[in-house]
């Protein structure tokens, strides 16, 4: 990965976090100068950076007034882990009947690493063999389009999936929830395998909104980062 892509996608996470932690209010507006400045880089990587932002649906470039936060709703929240949800259970039940013995395996060994991590409490790896273990059921569905669907809805869906793993509970609970879907795989159950998937979405939004503002949550906390 070339350094200025490093630094975009290093500025998004930091960005993502302060608009996920209501550090950065809906409606605040985000000035590529700035925010140059803040980060001591070119305005190149922040316009990247925030190109990230607008594609995951956490910012929106409104003509004359420039990029803004966007503000985020239980309604946005329950959507998108729906979205999520009906997404990982058609690759969940597709992969449980066309997934080879090498892939099962696979699985398998990635959930048994990740027992291990997760008695660590090391979240930064668990989200990351997360992401991995997702993967290796969407590519398991052998449908490309599902596969790009998926794809698409995790990268949105990837700043709250991973506030709701910054819990320590949820972790574990994560973990007893791969087990279900691992499982239903290996048995080649593929209706297990989507209800499964859909448990652990359902468990997944819930487990983000335990924290969450009630209502339109930054909308009377207005600030500017310009």
């Amino acid at each position: 990965m070339k350094r200025r892509d490093v630094l975009s996608q290093t500025i998004a996470l930091k960005l993502e976090a302060a608009i996920i932690a209501g550090e950065l209010a809906a409606g605040t507006r985000l000035d590529e100068v700035t925010l140059a400045d803040r980060y001591d880089v070119s305005r190149t990587p922040v316009r990247e950076a925030l190109q990230i932002l607008v594609s995951r649906a956490l910012v929106t470039r409104i003509p004359f007034r420039g990029t803004v936060v966007t503000e985020i709703t239980h309604q946005r929240i329950n959507e998108l882990f729906e979205a999520m949800g009906e997404i990982e259970a058609l690759c969940g039940r597709f992969a449980a009947e066309r997934m080879g013995m090498d892939e099962r395996a696979k699985l398998e060994s990635l959930h048994d690493d990740m027992a291990q991590i997760m008695l660590a409490q090391d979240v930064g790896a668990y989200e990351q063999a997360n992401t991995v273990f997702h993967q290796l059921i969407y590519l398991g569905a052998r449908n490309s389009e599902f596969q790009a669907l998926a794809e698409a809805m995790r990268l949105k869906l990837a700043p709250f999936r991973r506030r709701q793993l910054a819990d320590e509970h949820r972790i574990a609970r994560s973990h007893r929830e791969h087990a279900q879907i691992v499982e239903a795989v290996m048995q080649r159950n593929g209706a297990a395998a989507d209800k499964a998937l859909r448990r652990h979405l359902t468990s997944a939004a819930k487990a983000m909104l335990l924290h969450w503002p009630e209502d339109t949550p930054f909308s009377q906390r207005r600030t500017s980062a310009s």
